[in-house]
């Protein structure tokens, strides 16, 4: 079992701040807000809004489920980047509303010309006000979710607000030890802080093996956004983080719950529509030289998302 110290999650006895050869994530920097006021500052508002994403990111991909599923593909544009992720980082591929912009950097320098942080997706930008809205994840989805509730024809609620402190608790533990645990292993520069990673890794997939044994989606009262921030890990951890990030315990397929539970988010309609594993592998195998110094893309693995599941016990 782990706890919390200084916002990491961390195995028992071991204190982080006094290791060394973590990976420490950088904090985003813009953390505008959408909200459904039209006298805010950013107000939900159909075409002004456009987001710069792409499809082997986990982070990126949690935006691009939610304006799928909550019905905003015709409200906010969207620009994908290229797979690969070199010295100038993720590359533009296609039209954005920015002219001449070939790198995100660029769309953050438009922003901020002062700005010289990482130039990470997703990006939310405001093209009304030529800067950008959000560059965090978790915010962002939560923007779609209530922000945009009164223009959309969704009934989704993948936030609902008498389940927040349930839905935070569980996305607590799966950010610090699995959305960011795959890469505390797959970046740490020594054994110590590998071990300690993988260790939580595992005790958080065995943890979600057993809840899964006995409910259909993380928390009780149905599908939420913890569910589809922990689906963009799941989808990605057999094709790259298995083996290229050294998590290789077990894969996911060994899970059988979780992995009936995969195949179930997978097979909602237009969900499978967003998941390209070929730009995923692409992109870890392709881009982090330090790790893979050949940047062979392995052909494998098989994989069967739209295999039979057998969860009709929790219909």
């Amino acid at each position: 079992m782990g706890r919390l110290i200084d916002g990491e999650w961390v195995a028992a006895g071991v204190d982080p701040r006094k290791s060394s050869g973590k990976f420490n994530r950088t904090e985003t920097q813009f953390r505008n807000w959408i909200q459904a006021d039209i006298s805010s500052e950013f107000p939900a508002e159909k075409n002004r809004y456009h987001l710069f994403v792409s499809h082997a990111c986990p982070w990126a991909h949690r935006t691009m489920i939610f304006r799928k599923l909550l019905g905003l593909e015709d409200f906010i544009s969207v620009t994908y980047v290229e797979p690969m992720m070199l010295e100038n980082g993720w590359q533009i591929r296609g039209d954005s509303p920015l002219d001449s912009v070939k790198f995100m950097y660029h769309v953050y320098q438009a922003a901020d010309p002062r700005y010289s942080g990482q130039a990470s997706v997703p990006v939310l930008w405001d093209k009304q006000k030529a800067t950008i809205v959000s560059n965090e994840s978790s915010e962002i989805i939560r923007m779609l979710n209530d922000g945009f509730k009164n223009l959309s024809n969704s009934y989704y609620d993948f936030y609902p607000e008498e389940h927040r402190d349930e839905i935070d608790a569980v996305n607590d533990r799966i950010y610090h030890t699995l959305n960011n645990g795959v890469y505390k292993c797959g970046f740490a520069r020594k054994p110590e802080p590998y071990v300690e990673s993988f260790d939580l890794l595992f005790g958080t997939l065995d943890w979600l093996e057993e809840k899964l044994s006995h409910q259909r989606y993380l928390v009780s009262f149905g599908i939420s956004e913890a569910d589809w921030r922990l689906f963009t890990t799941l989808v990605r951890f057999d094709a790259v983080y298995h083996g290229h990030f050294k998590c290789n315990l077990r894969r996911l397929i060994d899970y059988s719950n979780l992995s009936n539970y995969l195949r179930d988010l997978y097979q909602m309609p237009g969900i499978a529509e967003t998941v390209e594993i070929e730009e995923i592998k692409t992109h870890y195998y392709g881009s982090h030289d330090y790790v893979n110094p050949s940047r062979i893309v392995p052909k494998g693995p098989l994989l069967d998302f739209m295999a039979p599941h057998n969860r009709s016990r929790f219909e």
